[in-house]
């Protein structure tokens, strides 16, 4: 049996990757100082995970918790781009500090192989289409500067080290267990516990910036097969769903689900939003067998069934 090491893995992404772990039956140890995640995103399978309480920059206890591992889940990460802008220490503390000191672990103890968490904030606002990994990156925002210099940071290592890592680039990961109470939080969960709550969600901006929102279920399948993919070792690779929604959609579709009329209240655009987000997956398609298998409207019914059942409504 296989040991799995998800860090972040009582956050929202990493619980997931966590769960189809046991699921499928393997060895699986979590590393996570719970500043954004939480153990009741555990719930159902606490007593067969490893829980270890800690930060990734205490190399000692990194040291430790990657002894006997056979691959790594990075998922841990101050995951905001309006906190970047507001603590942009803080995100390089966690994002490159705490990447660089895992690796560095990793490597020394033979792991096999590292899965990172990447951003499509590293595309930063580029005018085509739809992103491409040949694409040259142009990161806008603290938190994207953070998580490109992560990624550069597993390519050396490969480069470097003969490490394998394998850097997979999320777009707008969406879905149960994501956090609609920080003043940080997505905006999906944002739009939807609003309404649920009779108020009105709010627009920074009018409404027309776009993106491509992945369903959790679709990155948890990219990462397990990054996992063990061949030949793909310094790669990296866009998980999402190939499509692209604005904001003025989403909110029609929100509404279209709930059977509600609500009107969003629109601000001033924030610091370092993009205004277009869109991904080619064709990469993915090719060296993973990557399928995004929930499409936007389904994820969107999962998600309002999750934020019913916490509300209790």
């Amino acid at each position: 049996m296989r040991t799995f090491l998800v860090t972040g893995g009582a956050g929202f992404i990493g619980s997931h990757i966590a769960e189809a772990l046991v699921e499928r039956g393997d060895k699986v140890r979590v590393l996570d100082n719970l500043s954004t995640g939480y153990l009741s995103n555990l719930e159902g399978i606490r007593d067969r995970v490893e829980f270890v309480e800690g930060d990734l920059v205490d190399a000692p206890l990194v040291a430790k918790v990657v002894k006997g591992v056979d691959c790594i889940f990075h998922e841990a990460a101050l995951a905001s781009v309006p906190r970047s802008v507001e603590a942009p220490l803080d995100t390089n503390a966690a994002c490159v500090t705490g990447t660089l000191t895992l690796l560095d672990a990793a490597r020394r103890a033979r792991v096999r192989r590292l899965v990172y968490a990447g951003s499509s904030s590293a595309y930063g606002d580029q005018p085509a289409s739809s992103k491409r990994e040949t694409d040259l990156p142009a990161p806008i925002s603290p938190y994207g500067a953070a998580k490109l210099a992560a990624e550069h940071y597993c390519r050396a290592f490969s480069a470097t080290y003969g490490f394998e890592t394998v850097t997979i680039r999320y777009f707008n990961v969406f879905g149960p267990r994501q956090d609609p109470n920080s003043p940080y939080s997505a905006v999906i969960p944002l739009f939807i516990t609003a309404m649920l709550g009779g108020r009105q969600p709010v627009i920074y901006g009018d409404g027309l910036q776009s993106r491509d929102f992945t369903f959790v279920g679709n990155v948890v399948v990219a990462n397990l097969l990054a996992a063990d993919a061949p030949g793909i070792s310094g790669r990296v690779l866009n998980a999402a769903n190939g499509k692209s929604i604005d904001l003025l959609e989403l909110l029609d579709a929100l509404n279209r689900l709930l059977g509600t009329d609500v009107k969003p209240v629109h601000e001033p655009p924030r610091p370092g939003d993009i205004r277009e987000s869109m991904a080619d997956i064709t990469l993915a398609r090719s060296l993973l067998g990557y399928e995004p298998r929930v499409d936007f409207h389904e994820g969107l019914r999962r998600s309002i069934d999750y934020y019913r059942k916490i509300a209790g409504c």
